[in-house]
């Protein structure tokens, strides 16, 4: 679909793009949906193939932090930002403060932290320029501790759908991707006693995991088809599409990666084999209430417990699709969907003026 085209059916309220030649910045902002509170959003750089693919990854991104905020209880819309550039690139205060500048000019609408390809000393960057970023060094930070907590919670969440328990002992997980969130997520899957099959393209990361976890390494192509009691997917998107479903062999599918399917119709053949698939914005929430715990004063204690109700959100998740014979991302979206209406439905009152 042509991503302009995209942007009017999903009910997007803004596209903004900008350029910096001089420092070689082309960025892009899409807003969502502000009716819960201002968008917010990672910033994501990547050297994509074509600027329309750029548009189209962030349209996608900003439509799953509307719903990722929804379900989480959050007052918050959903945003996203990418930047066409090498994530590896050295010189970054240029980038970023022009990306700063581009993110001021939404006056708030709009609120950015780290996402793939960025970090907090580069939210610093773009904090020269606005006060709209998030995820600073010495408040919240990284965000993937958190994240990875909150999957660790729904994971416990679909263990106990697929087999009546949530504990993991003795449980074999693949994780494909082992980055920052998959770290803090192994961490707790090994203190459970679970067993780790890991996977990346990056061979010094599955080496550090398997010194440090135990953790046997696996192929990127045979991660997919390994025998397995859960798959976590936690690189980036679309990895559940038909050649990975050719090979599946896993029950549960809980992950942090974002917008895992490929298609919509991949989440309904997961249901139709009875896979207890856990929704990717539901169970890596906990990024965005990290911080949002941050935006909002909160210590980290208060952003953990708020994360732990990921478990909670993840079963309501479970009861929705059994009760209206749905697949799960489909009752995922219904309950995001009902919060967003309830706050939209809201009678106006009129506020009193001081004038004399």
């Amino acid at each position: 679909m042509n991503p302009f085209d995209a942007f009017k059916m999903q009910g997007h309220e803004q596209l903004v793009l900008g350029q910096d030649p001089g420092c070689g910045y082309f960025g892009i902002i899409a807003i969502h949906d502000t009716t819960l509170g201002p968008a917010l959003g990672g910033t994501r750089v990547w050297q994509y193939a074509s600027t329309a693919d750029a548009v189209t990854d962030a349209l996608r991104l900003a439509k799953g932090m509307t719903y990722k905020s929804a379900v989480a209880g959050l007052n918050l819309g959903g945003g996203k930002a990418v930047i066409i550039a090498d994530p590896h690139r050295p010189d970054r205060e240029a980038l970023f403060r022009a990306h700063g500048r581009l993110v001021h000019s939404l006056a708030g609408r709009y609120i950015t932290a780290a996402d793939v390809g960025t970090s907090p000393m580069d939210m610093e960057h773009v904090r020269q320029e606005t006060p709209h970023a998030a995820g600073l060094l010495g408040q919240s930070g990284d965000p993937s501790p958190v994240t990875g907590f909150g999957v660790y919670c729904a994971m416990k969440a679909s263990a106990k759908e697929a087999w009546g328990s949530d504990s993991l002992a003795g449980k074999t997980v693949a994780v494909q991707g082992v980055g920052k969130v998959a770290h803090g997520l192994m961490t707790l899957l090994r203190r459970d006693g679970a067993k780790l099959l890991v996977a990346d393209i990056d061979a010094e990361k599955t080496a550090k995991a398997a010194a440090e976890f135990g953790a046997t390494i696996v192929d990127t192509v045979a991660i997919t088809t390994a025998a397995c009691d859960i798959f976590s997917p936690n690189a980036l998107g679309a990895t559940i599409d038909d050649a990975f479903l050719a090979g599946l062999r896993a029950p549960v599918i809980c992950g942090g990666a974002n917008n895992q399917l490929a298609e919509p119709r991949h989440g309904d053949e997961l249901a139709r084999r009875g896979i207890v698939y856990a929704p990717d914005y539901v169970a890596n929430g906990g990024g965005v209430i990290n911080i949002y715990g941050e935006l909002n004063g909160w210590p980290e204690s208060r952003a953990r417990q708020k994360a732990s109700e990921i478990y909670d959100t993840t079963t309501r998740v479970f009861a929705i699709a059994r009760r209206d014979g749905v697949p799960t991302y489909v009752a995922a979206d219904r309950l995001a969907e009902e919060r967003l209406a309830v706050v939209r439905g809201l009678r106006r009152m009129a506020v009193p003026s001081d004038r004399r």
